[in-house]
């Protein structure tokens, strides 16, 4: 009897050995020699990542066991714990979060049928108990010695971004090489974030643009952080190394809820960093100003954090929090394009204003907006059709809608910015608002046509007088479509008590499977 139970001593510490060896083994995926040149490149491993993103001590993982079972090319014989990617859970500041990170190292962290199912295995779970996936994308794309199994693997993930949109928050890291239908799943996910010099997307790469097109370019050019922050929109932020973007992911979690269901979390009310007052606004109604000291005259101090910050200036859009409750900010900026609406613009805004009334933040939007921006550029890129994809967004939205229109209101793009005749819940306006279908210009071109064809100094004494007639807020208020004018002074507190007031705002959409957005 003795010798059986040393004979089980011995076998159970040889399985613990050799459980720890496989943990071991799967912890150095690619081995030192392809570690290092990560870091040559500028880059952190995928556990590196993992470590700096979550809370110390908290990552979880599953399927370090995992491996493909290709048996072509020899792959038989290649054959890596963990298969490329890191996928488990941990916490940042207490909250549960779902992570999956590309390891680089192993096989260039290139996808397979079996890493994409760590990815979709992971997925689906975030989505079951309500946790934001975040995934750092570090790969080459899509595996070719397994042909169409992968392709089929980047479709499942496809597929549960898709379904997980507007349930969990979805946040995609860009951290190395991203191509081909390797861009689709951060594209469907809710931000991009890109390290510059390190990260890139494109659909086709530079060699093979060249071949086609024969147009000559560099990565950085087509795909780099620089392009996709100021040009195209893909990313909402840029940040200067690895490190300083996974802190931008810990800091933007603070603003959101867990999924749809959960209440963003609160945040320690503070006053605004400066007080608003009557000069904050200029009185000439041409001059430019900075609508983001408007915004901290507003919200939180210190607390506005800014999405796509380079991309459509002419828009403004964040996050920031009122008596330390989060909230969606969308404003018009008069320092770009004097705060026209464009293309660009409206697609951005769109865009986060849904984002927002998927996960049951408030909006406040500002308004200073002489209008749609005119050209045929606009108009045959689709100004219509893209413009009214943020009416449609403000007019879907039922979460609580608070409005100040600071200086300009005219024509059409009055009533895209979450006016009241689309819903808005409370709207203000400053006292010097000017809020009409025109310019006062514009306006008597059209009214007194003949008068100033026969007397053309009299265009200026009626322009002075359609001004003083339509360019204030009163006429609007008389109606009911501004509820209150206010001083600059006053609007930190009206807003914070409107966001009060609309805490339990209980709205509904008519029954339908879904709208159809003009996209």
């Amino acid at each position: 009897m003795a010798k059986s139970q040393a004979k089980s001593k011995s076998n159970l510490k040889t399985s613990v050995e050799k459980l720890e060896d496989l943990r071991a083994q799967s912890k150095e995926g690619g081995g030192a020699e392809r570690q290092k040149k990560q870091h040559l490149a500028g880059k952190k491993t995928a556990r590196e990542r993992i470590e700096l993103l979550l809370d110390p001590g908290t990552f979880q993982e599953s399927g370090p066991f995992v491996t493909h079972d290709c048996v072509d090319f020899g792959m038989e014989e290649k054959k890596i714990l963990g298969d490329g990617v890191i996928t488990g859970t941990g916490f940042i500041d207490g909250r549960l979060v779902h992570v999956f990170a590309q390891d680089f190292t192993v096989f260039g962290g290139s996808l397979s049928h079996a890493f994409a199912q760590k990815i979709c295995r992971l997925m689906d779970q975030a989505m079951k108990v309500g946790s934001p996936v975040i995934g750092l994308n570090d790969s080459g794309g899509a595996r070719i010695q397994e042909g169409v199994r992968s392709l089929g693997g980047y479709a499942d993930i496809f597929l549960r971004n898709t379904m997980a949109s507007g349930v969990v928050p979805q946040i995609s890291a860009i951290l190395g090489p991203c191509a081909g239908g390797a861009v689709y799943s951060p594209a469907i996910t809710d931000f991009v974030f890109m390290a510059e010099k390190t990260s890139y997307m494109f659909i086709t790469g530079p060699d093979v643009i060249k071949t086609v097109t024969h147009e000559n370019v560099t990565m950085e050019d087509l795909g780099g952080a620089d392009t996709h922050s100021s040009k195209s929109g893909v990313s909402h932020r840029k940040f200067p190394d690895e490190v300083s973007l996974l802190q931008g992911i810990r800091m933007l979690l603070r603003y959101l809820p867990s999924n749809n269901k959960d209440r963003a979390p609160k945040a320690l009310a503070k006053s605004p960093k400066k007080n608003l007052d009557a000069q904050v606004i200029p009185e000439q109604s041409s001059k430019p100003y900075d609508i983001k000291n408007v915004i901290d005259g507003i919200v939180d101090a210190d607390s506005f954090y800014e999405i796509q910050p380079d991309y459509a200036r002419n828009m403004v859009i964040g996050f920031a929090r009122v008596n330390g409750e989060s909230v969606g900010v969308v404003a018009n900026q008069p320092m770009h394009l004097a705060g026209c609406l464009d293309i660009d613009a409206s697609v951005k805004a769109a865009r986060f204003v849904r984002f927002c009334d998927c996960f049951n933040i408030p909006l406040l939007t500002l308004v200073d907006v002489p209008g749609f921006l005119p050209g045929t550029a606009q108009e045959f890129e689709g100004i219509i059709r893209h413009g009214a994809k943020l009416l449609y967004a403000f007019a879907e939205a039922t979460v609580p809608k608070v409005t100040l229109i600071t200086r300009k209101a005219y024509g059409g793009a009055y009533d895209v910015m979450s006016s009241k005749h689309i819903r808005g819940d409370l709207n203000f306006a400053f006292p010097g608002a000017e809020i009409a279908v025109m310019g006062s210009e514009g306006a008597v071109n059209i009214l007194y046509r003949e008068e100033i064809k026969k007397n053309p100094a009299s265009a200026k004494d009626w322009a002075m007088e359609y001004k003083d007639r339509f360019a204030n807020p009163y006429q609007a208020a008389a109606s009911g479509f501004v509820d209150d004018v206010i001083h600059p002074h006053e609007a930190r507190a009206r807003i914070e008590v409107a966001f009060k007031v609309l805490q339990n705002k209980r709205d509904m959409n008519p029954p339908r499977k879904h709208g159809n957005i003009p996209l």
